[in-house]
C-alpha cells in the first residue's frame, strides 16, 4: 500500500523500527534487516568471491544460456526497467514471483477491461464497500485505516466472507457460505439481465448501491484460489459495469505486492505486453501466460538458466527448480543458499527503500511513490548490478 505517514528510525540492536506504526507486514520485513547485510559479500557457489568476479560468472552464464528466465523480479521501477535490457539481450522471459495473480489480473482486463477505482477515491467519497470473498487485513493491515480512514459514514458489507475484525465502520456479511461463482452468476443475472433471482440478500445489496453516493468494490485475486480466478475476477468487473449505468461505483484489486504493479507496468509501457512476455532484440515479442509459466517452464525443463530476483524479501528459489540449472540470485542480504547443489551466483541488494531511494506503484497503480533510503550499506541496486551486466553483454 506505500503508505507515506512512516517514519524508520534505528534501534539499540543497530537494526531499524517504525515505532509510530501498527503494522505486523512491516515489523515482518524490517525483522529481516540486520546490522550485518553491509558485510554481506557475494557468492559463488556458497563460496565468498569479490563482486567481480560474481559479475564474470553471471555473465558466463547468460552468455551460454538460450532461454533464459527471469523469475521473482521483485524490485523498483529502476530495477524493472534495467532487467528488462537486461532480458531483451539474452531473449529471456520475465515472470513475477505473484505471476498468477497477475496473469488473472491482466487475462481479465484484455478480455473485458476493467472499472477502477483508487485509494483516495475510496477514501473520499465511498459510502458503501463491498468486500467480495476475502479478509483485506490479513495481507494489508492498515487497508481500512488509509482506505476508509476513522470518523466517515461507511458501511462494510462482506459478500461471501465473515467479517474482517479489523473493520473500523459498520459491518454485515451475506452469503459467507455461498461459492463465489455461484454468486457472481446470479448477480450478473440481476444486475445485468434484469432477471429476477431467489437470493434477497442480493436483491437488497443492489437497490442499496443504487441508493448509494458511491460505492467501492474490494477483491484480492489471489484469494480466488481456484482454477478459473481470472473469470471470477472478469464477472466481479462486468457487474461494476453493468451497476454504473445508474450508480457511480468502482473496483479495487488487493494486489501488486513485492514489487508485482511497478515490474508488470513497467514491462507493459516497454514491450506493449504484460509480464509472462519473452523479449529478445530483432525477434517478435511472444507474450503466453500460460507457457511462460516459471513453475511450468521449471518442471518441464523448459528453462536454461534463471535469473531470480528477491530485493524485498529474501524469496526463496522456486522448489522445481533443477540443480543442473544455474541461477544468478540478485537478493534479499540474508538470503540462505547453502543447501543447493547446482551452479548458483549470489549478489546482495540493496533493499528498496531501505538501503536505497526509488519508485514503486502503489496498489491501485494510480500513484507511483518515492522511496527514501533509511539507512546506507553500501549495496548495490538491482539496477546497477543489472546495467553492469547487460553492458558486459554487449559486443565490443
Amino acid at each position: 500500500m506505500l503508505c507515506d505517514d512512516i517514519t524508520l528510525a534505528p534501534t539499540a540492536d543497530r537494526g531499524l523500527s517504525a515505532p509510530q506504526t501498527a503494522c505486523e507486514r512491516l515489523k515482518a520485513s524490517l525483522a529481516q534487516v540486520s546490522p550485518h547485510d553491509a558485510s554481506r559479500s557475494p557468492t559463488i557457489d556458497a563460496q565468498p568471491t569479490d563482486l567481480v568476479s560474481a559479475l564474470s560468472r553471471a555473465v558466463a552464464i547468460l552468455s551460454s544460456a538460450r532461454r533464459p528466465l527471469f523469475g521473482g523480479l521483485a524490485t523498483d521501477v529502476a530495477g524493472a526497467r534495467a532487467l528488462y535490457e537486461l532480458a531483451a539481450q539474452h531473449g529471456a522471459i520475465l515472470d513475477h514471483l505473484h505471476g498468477d495473480t497477475l496473469a488473472d489480473s491482466n487475462r481479465a482486463m484484455q478480455d473485458r477491461g476493467a472499472f477502477f477505482t483508487t485509494l483516495s477515491e475510496v477514501r473520499s467519497r465511498a459510502d458503501l464497500v463491498i468486500v467480495f470473498a476475502c479478509e483485506p487485513s490479513r495481507r494489508y493491515p492498515r487497508f481500512y485505516e488509509r482506505a476508509i480512514g476513522a470518523g466517515r459514514d461507511v458501511s462494510i458489507v462482506f459478500v461471501g466472507c465473515d467479517i474482517d475484525k479489523a473493520a473500523n465502520a459498520r459491518t454485515e456479511s451475506i452469503l459467507r457460505e455461498t461459492d463465489p461463482f455461484d454468486t457472481l452468476a446470479l448477480w450478473s443475472a440481476h444486475v445485468e439481465g434484469g432477471r429476477p433471482i431467489s437470493t434477497p440478500e442480493l436483491v437488497a445489496l443492489t437497490e442499496r448501491i443504487h441508493s448509494a453516493q458511491y460505492t467501492a468494490f474490494i477483491y484480492e485475486p489471489s484469494t480466488l484460489s481456484m482454477k478459473h480466478a481470472a473469470l471470477a475476477i472478469e464477472a466481479l468487473q462486468r457487474i461494476v459495469k453493468a451497476l454504473n449505468r445508474t450508480a457511480r461505483a468502482g473496483a479495487l484489486a488487493l494486489t501488486g505486492d513485492d514489487g508485482a504493479a511497478s515490474v508488470n507496468q513497467t514491462v507493459t509501457w516497454l514491450s506493449g505486453f504484460p509480464l509472462r512476455t519473452r523479449v529478445a532484440y530483432g525477434l517478435p515479442l511472444d507474450h503466453d501466460a500460460h507457457r511462460y509459466r516459471t513453475e511450468t517452464l521449471l518442471s518441464r525443463g523448459e528453462t536454461d538458466a534463471l535469473v531470480w530476483i528477491s530485493s524485498f524479501m529474501p524469496e526463496p528459489l522456486p522448489a522445481s527448480l533443477d540443480d543442473r540449472v544455474p541461477a544468478i540470485i540478485l537478493g534479499h542480504p540474508s538470503m540462505q543458499l547453502s543447501a543447493r547443489k547446482g551452479t548458483t551466483v549470489f549478489i546482495p541488494v540493496a533493499i528498496p527503500g531501505i538501503d536505497s531511494g526509488g519508485h514503486l506503484f502503489r496498489i491501485d497503480t494510480s500513484v507511483v511513490a518515492p522511496l527514501a533510503a533509511a539507512r546506507d550499506t553500501g549495496l548495490p541496486t538491482v539496477a546497477s548490478i543489472a546495467s553492469r551486466l547487460a553492458q558486459a553483454g554487449r559486443p565490443s
